[in-house]
């Protein structure tokens, strides 16, 4: 959903996004990029973009009014299960079947950072404060891992 609460964006099998207006119950806009599912979906502070997760090991960054992608981040070896956005937008963080979390800096779409656990990663969420990283694994494990700063993301470190 959008900060605004008028809009929400939903993910699919299929490979699409769709935009949806809250108020009249309809699609806005339909978004393709994909050709197999997307299982996740963040939408950026600011309500114009948003992150999504597929099975194709990638993130697309969307732009929201125009349904074009900004930029593909690559770097996972298996499928994408999760997504989350630091609450200043700058970074995202994605969880893989390839048991790997991964920090992203949206501006530039570079890797920052990579904390690799012990099962496939189905799970990601990031603190209001944006400085901790909440993910779960198939294996029931929580790991609680730190963002020393935003900007400046050093590798993580596990909180087990």
């Amino acid at each position: 959903m959008t900060a605004d609460g008028h809009r929400a964006v939903s993910t699919s099998y299929d490979g699409t996004l769709r935009l949806w207006d809250l108020g009249t119950g309809q699609v806005i806009r339909t978004f393709k990029g994909e050709t197999g599912w997307v299982y996740n979906l963040a939408v950026m502070p600011d309500g114009r973009s948003a992150v999504s997760a597929s099975d194709y090991n990638t993130l697309r960054v969307w732009d929201l009014e125009s349904g074009q992608t900004v930029r593909t981040l690559r770097g996972h070896t298996n499928s994408v299960e999760a997504v989350a956005v630091t609450p200043d937008g700058r970074c995202a963080v994605s969880a893989s079947n390839d048991r790997t979390l991964r920090v992203w800096n949206l501006e530039s779409g570079k890797e920052v950072a990579t904390f690799t656990g012990d099962d496939h990663m189905g799970s990601c969420a990031i603190a209001p404060d944006g400085r901790t990283i909440v993910a779960g694994d198939r294996s029931g494990r929580m790991h609680f891992l730190g963002l020393v700063e935003a900007d400046k993301t050093k590798p993580l470190q596990s909180a087990k």
